[in-house]
């Protein structure tokens, strides 16, 4: 998706399209991004201090709904660069959130090894299904360049 947004970026007329794109994609939905991140560091080290306990809600909340806020800011850039939504990843982003409950009562080794593996599972998901996809825009990059 970064290649494509970067893409749209450069062909966009130079003036208010192409800083209304930048704004939009580099400013606003990276905000979200990096706060999911921190979410999730913050959980993860609250985590790994008491792996065999339940996870505390604020720890909980904090750890999954960074996971599901990072996903789903994903998801709001490719919608507005490209107007597509990706499925797995508003899937994967509903069952962070629906994980919380659980999260409180499993060990909290148990609930990292939960979100990991989800998260492992959508890269693989991605990897396999859009494999041609990315392919092709690599390979459109490298026609371009050599074209110019």
């Amino acid at each position: 998706m970064a290649l494509v947004a970067e893409r749209k970026l450069s062909r966009a007329g130079v003036g208010r399209e192409q800083n209304e794109i930048a704004r939009d994609s580099y400013s606003f939905l990276h905000l979200p991004m990096v706060a999911g991140i921190v979410l999730v560091a913050l959980g993860m080290k609250k985590t790994l201090g008491d792996i065999g306990e339940p996870l505390k809600l604020v720890v909980a909340v904090a750890m999954l709904t960074g996971a599901a806020l990072y996903l789903l800011a994903h998801v709001a850039f490719r919608f507005r660069n490209v107007r597509t939504l990706n499925s797995p990843r508003l899937v994967s982003a509903g069952l962070c959130l629906a994980l919380i409950p659980a999260a409180t009562e499993l060990p909290a080794l148990a609930t990292l090894a939960i979100l990991a593996g989800l998260m492992v599972g959508l890269v693989t998901y991605e990897a396999l299904m859009y494999a041609d996809a990315r392919d092709r825009i690599r390979h459109q990059l490298t026609d371009e360049a050599a074209t110019t």
